[in-house]
């Protein structure tokens, strides 16, 4: 059984057909690439799996559970978790803060457990530092988890965003143009941390992306978009060489 299965999914914004019948279909534990010229449709679809958008028409199943139209909140907690193309960190909170913020469902005490300092507070926030601190080691930003979010370089604000995600524990991890404003060298580090992640999380993840050297270098599969509608599907390798793929999307 897929991981993700999405079948028909489709959405209109004032009559334009936005997406149209997207489907995809994509193994536990697959590093997945879906790509498209600007405007085709592709954060519209990550909109749709973590519930910011709800789908006119479709189905998306995670790990055999519908979650069509739920709400973003409720995904999360199914086991969807995204990054973004625009860096949406808490700039002005600490690096351990930020991925703390992605534990407290995993760590949960009430408010009155916090405002009087019980017990089961400082247990909870114990364990959530230490867990934050475990994942911050695995991008390498362990000293500097007393930084503001801010003042980390572009590159370690990426992989401090993954971080993050990660926290919430997910099964299907959504990255959006995580090498956008990267120099080649960042990229590079970039790649090596994605399959990292995949591997040692044994996480499944789909990603959008316009760096082709990325996609072909990590991706085993990939989907290309054009007008909100599939173009080609299939082995990396196969899709980058199909003459319409290469028409639609690399303009040549």
């Amino acid at each position: 059984m897929a991981l993700l299965e999405v079948k028909n999914l489709s959405i209109s914004f004032g009559g334009l057909r936005a997406v149209d019948s997207f489907e995809i279909s994509i193994q536990k534990g697959q590093l997945y690439g879906l790509i498209g010229p600007n405007g085709a449709g592709k954060t519209t679809i990550f909109n749709m799996l973590t519930g910011v958008y709800k789908p006119d028409s479709g189905i998306i199943q995670l790990d055999g559970k519908d979650i069509t139209g739920k709400k973003t909140i409720d995904i999360n907690k199914a086991g969807v978790a995204r990054t973004f193309q625009n860096i949406r960190l808490f700039k002005e909170q600490s690096v351990l803060d930020n991925v703390k913020v992605g534990l407290h469902n995993s760590y949960p005490y009430s408010a009155l457990a916090s405002v009087l300092r019980l017990p089961k507070y400082y247990k909870a926030e114990k364990e959530m530092n230490e867990k934050a601190r475990e994942l911050l080691k695995v991008f390498g930003l362990e000293d500097k988890e007393n930084y503001l979010a801010s003042n980390l370089p572009y590159g370690a604000q990426r992989k401090l965003e993954i971080a993050r995600a990660l926290a919430t524990n997910p099964k299907l991890l959504l990255l959006d143009e995580p090498a956008a404003g990267m120099n080649p060298n960042e990229t590079k580090e970039l790649m090596e941390t994605i399959r990292f992640v995949r591997d040692e999380f044994d996480m499944t993840i789909l990603l959008i992306e316009h760096d082709m050297k990325l996609v072909s270098g990590i991706c085993e599969e990939l989907t290309v978009l054009n007008f909100g509608q599939v173009l080609a599907q299939g082995k990396t390798k196969d899709v980058l060489n199909d003459p319409k793929v290469i028409t639609a999307y690399l303009g040549e």
